[in-house]
């Protein structure tokens, strides 16, 4: 028994030999899982701390992040609930509508770019909603809201963004200062813009590109743009239009700018722009159909009101093209981003001409690309010629 003893103890004492370094190795590896585990289980607070941190210290804003949440394995975090709040200049108190708000941001890798050799980032922004406010400041004009935003993502994401994406959003512009209170909205906007680090290593002047479609009070929004991101002056081709909007669901705002209803009207927008080595060219043309202003009765408005709504009745009916009852001009735009030219005198005389002349379709020109670009003087329309325009203003 002794003798069968001491060999059992010789083979423990053979495989206790070996087992220092295979404990020291199982315990090295049960120490990196370990840290590991720790580490993913810290790492949302980590970042979370950080986007907080990196959101406070923005100027004139604040913003908060609820959580964080990581997908390590395709190299991602998602922000959940972010909101971003203007600072009043004055009372340096945050306004009560945030600017920005959105329940979901995925940053991660664009897998599909790395590939191609190019290791850059990706943006999904799920149902974000951006609040214009206009503020109220005595002896100061309203001032609109500059803040740049790139200098936000390049800290919150640490690669060049090739792909950004937004999925159902809202624009609203809100003046809570006149009555009745204004709130002009866009919704459902879905838009995308690709390729904005020129992975594809495309040789075209405009390789990137921006698509954007919404809803305007019955209408429809959509915008196309061919840029080129790498570029240091502003360097695309887009062109966007608004149509058949029911300017009825806008009375709010035309009784709180304009003091009139309107009983009936529909509203589009089509307009082109290029730009290049600093300057741009392009145009706005609006048109009105089928309008119809209210005129109230004179126990339901005063003198004043009934006399401004007949002129705002007479005038769009003066101005209107009786053969397809519509109202519209077309506003060309030109000149440099420093100092962009756009004359008075050139939209009235698009508006005769179009009133007694002819009619504007409702489309698109298409006379507007990046090869037309110039920062020239226009000519001189014949009532500037008349009454004095661009000459007078070098005088």
């Amino acid at each position: 028994m002794k003798k069968n003893t001491t060999i059992i103890s010789d083979k423990e004492n053979s495989v206790l030999g070996k087992s220092p370094k295979r404990r020291k190795l199982f315990i090295i590896l049960g120490s990196v899982v370990v840290l590991l585990i720790a580490l993913r289980l810290a790492l949302p607070y980590i970042v979370l701390k950080y986007v907080n941190k990196t959101l406070s210290e923005m100027e004139q804003y604040h913003g908060h992040v609820e959580d964080i949440d990581i997908a390590l394995i395709r190299g991602a975090y998602i922000i959940n609930d972010i909101k971003i709040e203007k600072i009043n200049t004055d009372s340096k108190q945050r306004d009560t509508i945030p600017f920005f708000k959105s329940p979901e941001i995925d940053l991660s890798v664009q897998w599909k770019a790395i590939f191609k050799g190019a290791v850059v980032g990706e943006i999904y922004v799920e149902k974000p909603v951006l609040n214009f406010v206009k503020g109220k400041h005595t002896g100061e004009n309203i001032k609109a809201d500059t803040s740049d935003f790139r200098d936000l993502i390049r800290d919150l994401m640490p690669l060049q963004v090739n792909h950004f994406e937004i999925n159902n959003g809202q624009i609203h512009y809100i003046d809570k200062n006149v009555t009745p209170q204004v709130d002009v909205s866009m919704n459902s906007i879905y838009a995308v813009a690709e390729n904005l680090t020129n992975v594809n290593d495309s040789t075209k002047l405009l390789p990137g590109k921006l698509r954007a479609t919404g809803d305007v009070y019955e209408g429809k929004f959509e915008l196309n743009v061919n840029l080129n991101p790498l570029e240091k002056q502003p360097t695309f081709d887009m062109n966007a239009r608004v149509t058949n909007v029911n300017m009825v669901l806008l009375n709010d705002f035309f009784r709180a700018y304009g003091n009139f209803d309107v009983n009936k009207g529909n509203f589009g927008l089509y307009t082109e722009f290029a730009a290049k080595d600093g300057a741009f060219n392009g145009y706005v043309k609006p048109l009105i159909k089928d309008l119809d202003v209210v005129e109230f009765k004179k126990e339901e408005g005063n003198v004043g009101q009934i006399l401004w709504e007949a002129l705002i009745g007479t005038v769009a009916e003066i101005f209107t093209n009786q053969r397809k009852d519509q109202l519209a001009t077309k506003l060309p735009i030109k000149g440099k981003f420093e100092n962009p030219d756009s004359s008075l005198w050139t939209a009235i005389s698009y508006v005769l001409r179009n009133a007694f002349v002819n009619a504007l379709k409702p489309s698109v020109d298409n006379t507007i690309n990046i090869g037309n670009v110039q920062a020239e003087p226009e000519k001189e329309t014949f009532l500037e010629k008349v009454f004095g325009g661009k000459k007078d203003k070098k005088k």
